[in-house]
């Protein structure tokens, strides 16, 4: 969803500017001279026509700068994350025994989500860049510029219209939401890999080994346990008689009594 609207707001776009020319000779003013563009911006090859306030001749001029490989590469990697995406998608629902067959299909996942990543940030900040030459390039101060007629102090040249750019500038945004969102998926399908496996494996290995030969060492059953006669004995309850006691009543008083 998020692919569709990068490469729909930046391919699907058209602009327009107008221009004004009023001539010291008012036959031989333009008033209204409109400017279009659009995708791929190769402005270089955008013409139009203006009056050169010199008798009814005209010049034609055109937009200056091709931006096209900026914008059609931004495109380009929308649409191709569009179309891994829905494939993805697929394999997830439908066939997913095979998407974990061997592992492999969380590899390869995994590394084409590493690599449209770092595309999407390559992408967006050209396109970032190309907009902003764009901005320029159609701004109508600087189109006023080209024109013979504006560099006379007699003749008047004004910018009446200049272009809506707030699509392009939504599709550098969406162009960096793209490389956040899909950044952040590298974890979850690193999760799917057996890298991950493997290494939350281990751990628990050696956590289950400690505890049964903690316990099998003899600790609890030598010291404090039934042969050790510590939590065992008998006890301080029954030492109070000391001729049923089983160590303390037997040891000390017996002998004393067979040596008087």
């Amino acid at each position: 969803l998020f692919a569709i609207f990068a490469f729909a707001t930046c391919g699907g776009y058209s602009g327009e500017l107008r221009l004004s020319v009023d001539c010291a000779n008012k036959s031989e003013s333009d008033l209204s001279i409109d400017i279009a563009f659009a995708y791929p911006f190769r402005l270089h090859q955008v013409n139009f026509e203006a009056p050169t306030c010199e008798g009814r001749r005209k010049e034609t001029l055109a937009l200056i700068g091709d931006f096209s490989s900026s914008a059609e590469f931004f495109v380009t990697i929308a649409v191709f994350a569009f179309l891994y995406s829905l494939a993805a998608t697929v394999v997830y629902i439908f066939f997913q025994n095979k998407y974990r067959e061997n592992n492999r299909g969380p590899l390869i996942d995994f590394i084409v989500t590493v690599v449209f990543s770092f595309l999407w940030l390559v992408s967006s900040s050209a396109w970032a860049k190309g907009l902003s030459d764009v901005k320029i390039a159609t701004d109508p101060d600087e189109v006023l510029l080209l024109m013979s007629a504006c560099k006379q102090q007699s003749n008047k040249c004004l910018p009446v219209r200049s272009p809506v750019m707030s699509s392009l500038n939504t599709s550098v945004v969406f162009g960096y939401l793209n490389f956040i969102l899909w950044a952040g998926n590298i974890w979850f399908v690193f999760k799917e890999t057996g890298w991950h496996s493997s290494g939350q494996r281990h751990p628990a290995d050696t956590m289950e080994k400690q505890p049964s030969g903690y316990n099998q060492g003899g600790y609890n059953q030598d010291s404090y346990g039934p042969g050790g006669g510590y939590n065992q004995p008998g006890s301080y309850g029954q030492v109070g008689e000391y001729g049923q006691s089983q160590s303390y009543g037997q040891s000390g008083p017996t002998s004393f009594a067979n040596q008087i």
